[in-house]
């Protein structure tokens, strides 16, 4: 069970945190960010994907970017996997994520602007 509120400075906080997370998953932004939530996606933890992802992004600041799920992408050795989605149009598709890589893809690629090699899937 959840933890009573107690003061309106607890619920303030609550509501702004809540308003934080439906704000990253509603319309699209500058950049978007898809975890591709097929059946062998969801099978291989993309619905953790999301989770690091909201965290992730919530947690570094990042207002520019958008949160959104999709079906197969056809590429179910790779998965779970995430596309991300540039104001230009560039595609980066990262595969075989894991909260870890999560974090370093947001640290390095949406906050710092370097996309993460080491995870792109190479097609």
């Amino acid at each position: 069970m959840a933890d009573k509120i107690t003061s309106p400075d607890q619920l303030k906080a609550l509501a702004a945190k809540a308003k934080a997370g439906i704000d990253l998953r509603d319309g699209r932004k500058e950049t978007q960010v898809t975890v591709h939530m097929g059946t062998c996606g969801i099978a291989a933890g993309a619905r953790d994907i999301v989770a690091a992802f909201m965290t992730e992004l919530a947690g570094a600041g990042v207002t520019t970017a958008s949160l959104h799920q999709t079906g197969c992408a056809g590429l179910c050795e790779e998965e779970p996997m995430a596309t991300i989605t540039l104001p230009d149009g560039t595609l980066y598709r990262y595969g075989l994520l894991d909260r870890d890589k999560v974090k370093s893809i947001v640290q390095d690629h949406l906050v710092g602007g370097t996309p993460v090699d080491a995870y792109l899937i190479k097609t």
